[in-house]
């Protein structure tokens, strides 16, 4: 008796993108761009540039029924807003993101370099939270003091 091995048997490997390359996974996506901080970004429709500025990446998210946000210099990125995402570089080595989705393209270029800032930074929605939690676990601590009376 002979097994037959069919294709669905294969593994692939994961893809590995070094510097070029088009990332369509929505999680690859955010992980990219959840590491950038201050960007300068270009808006085009249709090949016609219809915004651009700099701002401060505060949020990275995947959710399928929020929008992508940019004002007063801040940006909130859905993956969910585009299709793909494609990582370029520039004739001078400096990498930039150009998120696409239809003829629309969001190029978002890296104003700051993780190299001369290490560590991750905070976003304010992560700090947020952490302030909420610790607030809250010390109005417990008091309640349950009060308790003790």
């Amino acid at each position: 008796m002979s097994h037959d091995h069919s294709s669905r048997d294969i593994r692939l490997p994961a893809p590995c993108i070094i510097d070029v390359g088009t990332i369509v996974d929505k999680r690859d996506m955010h992980r990219l761009l959840t590491d950038l901080n201050r960007v300068r970004y270009i808006h085009t429709q249709d090949g016609v540039v219809t915004s651009q500025g700099e701002g401060c990446l505060l949020e990275v998210f995947a959710n399928a029924q929020r929008a992508t946000l940019i004002a007063n210099h801040a940006l909130y990125i859905n993956v969910h807003s585009f299709d793909y995402l494609e990582l370029s570089q520039s004739s001078e080595q400096e990498t930039y993101f150009d998120l696409i989705q239809d003829s629309r393209q969001l190029r978002l270029i890296p104003l700051s370099n993780p190299l001369q800032h290490p560590g991750r930074s905070i976003n304010a929605a992560a700090l947020e939270a952490m302030v909420a939690e610790v607030l809250s676990a010390g109005w417990d601590v008091q309640i349950d003091d009060d308790d003790a009376f």
